[in-house]
């Protein structure tokens, strides 16, 4: 018997994710800060996104229901126009980059998602939508790092950007002491669904 091959549960988020040649123009304006603060916990540029919705850990037979509502409503939902702008930190030790743009539209589509996700059964926290991408955490006690970087590239402003795809995202957090990674578990063309 394979059971404990398969785990239970699942961390799940839905998110968009900027183009890859977006978040590589984010990574050039970085690059200094790479090497005088390799001591902070970078995130991968491939898994740099926006959290539309955290779900939380979820019992794995749940995410197949989420499937056809997010599809649907991926469908019949205009791309947004987005742009990374400027950074600054929560709590001091999360360096984020902002979005600038459509935020009206994606406040729309993020409430959309959450309510999708509440008529599938799943129950999570509502934390307000704040669009950021997560970058890198300072360790412990190291207070300074993420502000010094966030203060270096306040007036970064990168080019404009359509979001091309929803996506359903799982984590490996919990499962291993190692860097953070996300999978896609599916995501589907924006607008797909409108006529021309």
């Amino acid at each position: 018997m394979n059971d404990q091959t398969q785990p239970a549960t699942i961390r799940v988020f839905i998110a968009l994710a900027p183009p890859d040649d977006a978040k590589e123009e984010l990574a050039r304006e970085l690059r200094p800060a790479y090497g005088t603060h390799s001591h902070m916990r970078w995130n991968r540029i491939e898994d740099w996104h926006i959290t539309l919705a955290f779900l939380g850990e979820l019992p794995v037979s749940i995410v197949p229901l989420l499937r056809p509502p997010l599809a649907d409503l991926a469908a019949t939902r205009v791309p947004l126009r987005l742009a990374l702008h400027g950074g600054g930190t929560f709590d001091d030790r999360v360096l984020w980059s902002g979005i600038d743009g459509d935020l009206d539209g994606l406040h729309t589509l993020a409430a959309d998602v959450r309510t999708v996700a509440r008529s599938c059964g799943v129950t999570f926290e509502e934390r307000p939508l704040r669009p950021h991408l997560t970058l890198a955490r300072a360790r412990r006690g190291d207070r300074s790092s993420a502000a010094e970087i966030a203060a270096a590239f306040a007036g970064f402003t990168g080019r404009r950007w359509t979001t091309e795809r929803l996506h359903l995202v799982g984590s490996n957090v919990g499962r291993s002491r190692g860097p953070i990674h996300y999978r896609d578990i599916e995501s589907w063309t924006l607008g797909s669904g409108q006529s021309t």
